[in-house]
């Protein structure tokens, strides 16, 4: 038996809680799942989870062996880490998590840049407009567009900010007029980014007063990239991040709407997971994402 490969998949096993998704995600099968944590079962001589066909549960030493597993296998890694730094070129395979459509737009481009410079790393470019975590999900880095983080488990850096635009189209205007002031979004049909952190509450800003309105509407999406081809349709209008709909504004599409009222903007970060030692190859992308960003301070605008 492999010890330290059937610690790791039993570490694994618990914080997936199963056999078949921690199989998936190591690329092994589930009968192997199975004979590792049975071989360290045997090992110790100590049962470390409880089977059934409807569920998995970690026993009392269980529970204490997988605390065990996790600290070993971070002084583990650390130790790896320690050593890898003083390499000269970053390599290995780094999972990268972005939101979708900022991902598709932004991302996608600047990773094949990366991969062109740097080699010797292989990037896992996962795209999920939900906020993941990135522990829990297995990812080196992740990319969020949104307010302050609060996860103290997270390290972040500020890239830029994100500019939004109340917009529509011109037959949406022509047929119900266009808001004066933001009061006036409670008449309108207004278009909805569920992932938003208040999707329902929209804030404007004009000569330093915040003002915030409750909105509703005939759609609710949970892409940002629907939302713009729903506005295209002139079903209605939204608040939504300039990079997305930059194309229409310039050609005429769609139309900005209450220009003398500010959306407050987002930002952009880079984040990564809390460590003593952060890899060659993680610093390496956190740094040519901001050398890329660093003259867009405004992304959008």
């Amino acid at each position: 038996m492999n010890q330290l490969n059937a610690m790791r998949v039993f570490r694994r096993v618990v914080e997936l809680n199963g056999f078949s998704a921690a199989a998936r995600e190591l690329g092994i099968s589930n009968a192997a799942i199975s004979k590792n944590v049975s071989d360290l079962e045997a090992h110790l001589g100590a049962q470390l989870l409880v089977r059934t066909t409807r569920r998995l549960s970690v026993t009392e030493v269980g529970d204490a062996y997988y605390r065990r597993c996790v600290a070993i296998l971070q002084d583990l890694e650390e130790a790896d880490l320690t050593a890898a730094s003083n390499s000269c070129e970053p390599r290995g395979r780094l999972r990268v998590n972005a939101p979708m459509s900022f991902g598709l737009l932004h991302v996608a481009p600047l990773v094949s840049e990366f991969l062109f410079q740097y080699q010797d790393i292989e990037v896992e470019l996962v795209l999920d407009d939900h906020v993941v975590d990135l522990i829990e999900g297995d990812f080196d880095v992740g990319l969020r567009v949104g307010s302050a983080l609060q996860d103290s488990t997270l390290v972040s850096r500020h890239l830029s900010s994100v500019e939004r635009v109340l917009c529509g189209a011109p037959e949406y205007f022509e047929r119900f007029g266009r808001p004066q002031a933001p009061i006036d979004l409670h008449r309108h049909r207004c278009l909805v980014y569920s992932l938003s952190s208040s999707p329902k509450t929209w804030l404007f800003s004009k000569a330093g007063e915040i003002q915030s309105v409750d909105v509703t509407g005939p759609l609710i999406v949970n892409n940002s990239l629907a939302l713009r081809d729903a506005l295209t349709t002139g079903v209605g209008i939204s608040l939504i991040p300039t990079f997305i709909v930059s194309q229409e504004l310039a050609s005429g599409t769609l139309v900005q709407t209450l220009p003398d009222f500010q959306p407050t903007p987002q930002s952009l970060y880079v984040v990564y997971p809390q460590a003593k030692y952060v890899a060659q190859k993680i610093r390496t992308f956190v740094d040519f994402m901001a050398d890329r960003f660093a003259g867009d301070s405004h992304l959008g605008s």
